[in-house]
């Protein structure tokens, strides 16, 4: 099998390269050097060229607060660059897998969102992401993965903000009134490798397991870390105004996973840990 794996340079592109590298799957990544996603005569010209089984699309806009500003740029990214990529997939019946995100949901409320529920996004990060799913859902060979509260071992992420500011300062005040499941991109992109070997085509949800808020992981990145000695202050979303509004509800169900055999991934208590020694090395 041969993939190709856009954003190769962010968190979860890298990790899902080398996923597929220590299967012995041929992968190649790309980044908006080698193929700028909201070119399509350059997206065509690169998948076919490549001769590809199948897409793993992980690059995106992620900027959740400029996209507030920079509307068109945002949809370019998110929403054109991910059709161009569908259209070609579309034309080569080769599947194609898409990241999308618990922001598609309002938020609202405190039961799990459900893989098929309605969307209504809150702000235009959100909004752009459900419109790229539009876009995959077209087609006969898709997997949509909405994912939360990323982690990596490549870029940035809240884990490494909290570690440098507790450093920095000593205390940090954290939301406690958004509640959802982080996600480490090594867990994840061991389910991404499996299931694009499948045809077992649709949407999921894929988060590590259990629930907290930014609040209660923070604690618990100090705790792990070793560092008791920061305050942590729990505080209201309207102590930090933002651009876009942020969905306090990012519950997400997971039953999909569990009906088409696919295994959940551990628990975000676990994922932290092996986090936190992997970048001991860094």
């Amino acid at each position: 099998m041969k993939i190709l794996v856009t954003g190769v340079k962010g968190q979860l592109g890298y990790d899902v390269v080398k996923e597929a590298e220590s299967r012995n799957i041929t992968s190649v990544g790309v980044d908006i050097e080698e193929m700028d996603i909201t070119n399509a005569k350059q997206v065509e010209s690169v998948i076919k060229e490549g001769n590809y089984d199948a897409v793993v699309h992980c690059a995106a806009w992620t900027a959740v607060d400029k996209a507030e500003e920079c509307v068109d740029a945002c949809r370019k990214v998110n929403a054109q660059g991910s059709e161009n990529i569908a259209e070609v997939c579309e034309e080569l019946d080769i599947p194609m897998m898409y990241f999308s995100t618990d922001y598609v949901f309002d938020g609202k409320g405190e039961t799990p969102w459900n893989e098929y529920d309605e969307r209504h996004p809150l702000n235009v990060y959100g909004q752009t992401k459900y419109e790229g799913e539009l876009a995959v859902e077209k087609l006969k060979k898709h997997f949509i993965i909405r994912i939360a509260w990323v982690f990596g071992k490549n870029g940035k992420n809240f884990i490494k903000t909290m570690l440098r500011l507790g450093k920095e300062r000593g205390a940090v005040s954290v939301v406690n009134d958004q509640v959802g499941s982080p996600t480490y991109t090594y867990d994840l992109a061991k389910l991404v490798v499996d299931m694009i070997q499948t045809d077992k085509y649709g949407t999921y949800h894929a988060t590590n397991e259990g629930l907290c808020s930014w609040y209660e992981f923070a604690c618990e990145i100090f705790k792990q870390a070793g560092m008791d000695n920061v305050v942590v202050t729990p505080v209201d979303s309207n102590a930090f105004p933002v651009k876009a509004t942020r969905p306090k509800n990012s519950r997400m169900n997971k039953s999909e996973l569990d009906k088409n055999g696919f295994h959940r991934l551990p628990s975000w208590q676990d994922a932290l840990s092996r986090y936190l020694k992997e970048i001991e090395t860094m």
